[in-house]
């Protein structure tokens, strides 16, 4: 690991095609938090107001399916500018509830939003404004090369706490076969 600002572990967190609820998880890390701010500097993630996703990031915790372009930017991103790259959540593992949408065409999907005569009726499908759908919902597996999984939707604090803690030693995560669980 580079070991950024003190000799800190520089520490990101991505949110991409998901609910943020395994964000709202990691928050749940309460007092470890502390533990967390003192081996490692965060440098990226909902929870800080940094816009672009830096250079030389040691881990990067990475929420939710791949579901359109900016998602897929940034998850190529991700990879090449981190060492390691962790799924967080089912959404990040397997798709889950965000990929219930490849059970229908992107088309289908995005036809509510279309007006009679099929042409875009609406500001949501002015894709200057708002990414393009990908075709359909990916695990982040499928677009990145990962070094590991914390499954669950989301994944309790306890968990995560064990992925960051192998993360931050420079280990791979290996959960217990208890923590292995989705849902």
């Amino acid at each position: 690991m580079s070991g950024g600002k003190n000799g800190k572990i520089r520490f990101a967190t991505v949110w991409l095609g998901g609910c943020s609820g395994c964000h709202m998880s990691f928050l749940d890390l309460d007092e470890r938090l502390v533990e967390l701010a003192e081996a490692a500097e965060l440098v990226f993630s909902p929870f800080v107001d940094t816009k672009e996703f830096p250079e030389d990031v040691d881990v990067t915790l990475v929420e939710g399916a791949v579901t359109n372009r900016a998602n897929l930017a940034m998850a190529e991103r991700v990879r090449e500018r981190s060492g390691r790259v962790v799924s967080l959540g089912d959404c990040a593992v397997t798709g889950n509830v965000t990929s219930m949408r490849n059970l229908l065409p992107t088309s289908a999907i995005l036809a509510p939003f279309r007006s009679a005569d099929g042409r875009a009726g609406s500001a949501f499908l002015d894709y200057t404004s708002v990414p393009e759908l990908l075709p359909r919902a990916l695990p982040l597996h499928q677009v990145i090369p990962v070094d590991g999984y914390v499954p669950g939707c989301p994944p309790d604090a306890d968990r995560i706490w064990e992925a960051v803690r192998a993360l931050l030693r420079g280990e791979p995560v290996a959960l217990a076969e208890s923590m292995r669980t989705f849902g």
